[in-house]
């Protein structure tokens, strides 16, 4: 009986191959089945070719959360920019960053890192926010709510909103997309007191 041998990656395939069944199973089963067992069997490596490549679990958390975040600023920058030349409903941003929090995994991985004390490994995703605000904060206009207070309202919004939304809406009767709504009303009432009055 023969059986089939296994592909040969180069050791960057090799690592974006984990990375992506990193984040396949953050979003399958949470963040505690990210183990370096669970992806080696994923991707049909050995624990010990993972740890070569990332060094402990904590580097493969490590570098999902640097993936993830690219991914979510990339495509948040994005809208945001379609929104500022008129082409996109600010709605999309909100969607966007709570989608990235929520369905996407981000709240969830970045949670237990905060509860496990890995707090070093969320510098990625800060840093990314960061550089996107500081590029971004270039077209602030004058009297508008500064980008950081927006984006701190909405990330947070979107955290919160990750983690206990749905519990939370159910019992005080509100329907389940309130928290993204009121993060709408938030960026647009930031956007509205900039605008000039026609008085």
């Amino acid at each position: 009986m023969s059986s089939t041998p296994r592909k040969r990656l180069s050791p960057t395939e090799s690592r974006e191959a984990a990375v992506e069944a990193a984040r396949a199973l953050l979003v399958e089963s949470g963040p505690s089945a990210v183990t370096l067992k669970a992806v080696a069997g994923r991707v049909g490596r050995t624990h010990a070719n993972l740890l070569h490549h990332f060094g402990s679990a904590g580097g493969l958390h490590t570098a999902l959360i640097t993936r993830m975040a690219a991914d979510i600023v990339s495509t948040i920058r994005a809208a945001v920019l379609r929104v500022r030349a008129g082409d996109q409903d600010p709605r999309d941003v909100v969607e966007m960053t709570f989608d990235a929090f929520g369905e996407g995994g981000a709240g969830a991985l970045v949670s237990w890192m905060i509860l496990s004390g890995d707090t070093d490994a969320l510098a990625p995703i800060l840093t990314a926010i960061h550089d996107l605000v500081d590029e971004l904060a270039e077209g602030d206009l004058p009297g508008e709510k500064p980008i950081q207070e927006q984006t701190l309202t909405l990330v947070l919004m979107a955290l919160g909103d990750a983690l206990m939304g749905a519990p939370m809406a159910r019992a005080l009767g509100l329907p389940r997309d309130k928290a993204r709504e009121l993060a709408l009303d938030a960026l647009l009432a930031s956007k509205d007191a900039a605008a000039p009055s026609p008085c």
